[in-house]
């Protein structure tokens, strides 16, 4: 059976189904890309450039980035919006969210405390070992 004929029985090519999710254009495609493309060059320019002497101001503005950027796919690349699949895709979405945060700030706790815990022992610390 060919790929016309199974077609035939529905109305066509020009029949798509209609499950009530959202279909991107090519349009929202492209916005999509180049809103990413942008919140990842701007990023990479404040570390490349040292844009600001604090590194701390520096990760705090590179997280905001990155949230605007999770957002733009969200809405561009996954179509999801509050409305969509009667709010399972929004209880998906603070699923996420909740383990994006506990990821990134574990993340940061352990390299903020990484320089303190793996420093090597001096001879004083290494002589007064049990």
């Amino acid at each position: 059976m060919t790929a016309h004929a199974d077609h035939a029985g529905h109305g066509g090519h020009d029949h798509h189904d209609d499950d009530g999710a959202a279909h991107g254009t090519l349009k929202s495609y492209v916005t999509g890309f180049v809103l990413a493309a942008i919140l990842t060059a701007i990023p990479f320019w404040l570390v490349m450039g040292r844009v600001f002497d604090s590194s701390r101001t520096t990760a705090l503005i590179i997280l905001a980035f990155a949230a605007v950027q999770i957002v733009v796919h969200i809405i561009y690349f996954l179509h999801m919006d509050a409305k969509s699949e009667s709010g399972w895709n929004m209880l998906a979405l603070i699923f996420t969210l909740v383990l994006v945060v506990i990821t990134l700030s574990g993340s940061i706790w352990i390299m903020y405390h990484l320089n303190s815990n793996m420093m090597p022992m001096s001879i004083h610390d290494m002589r007064n070992m049990p």
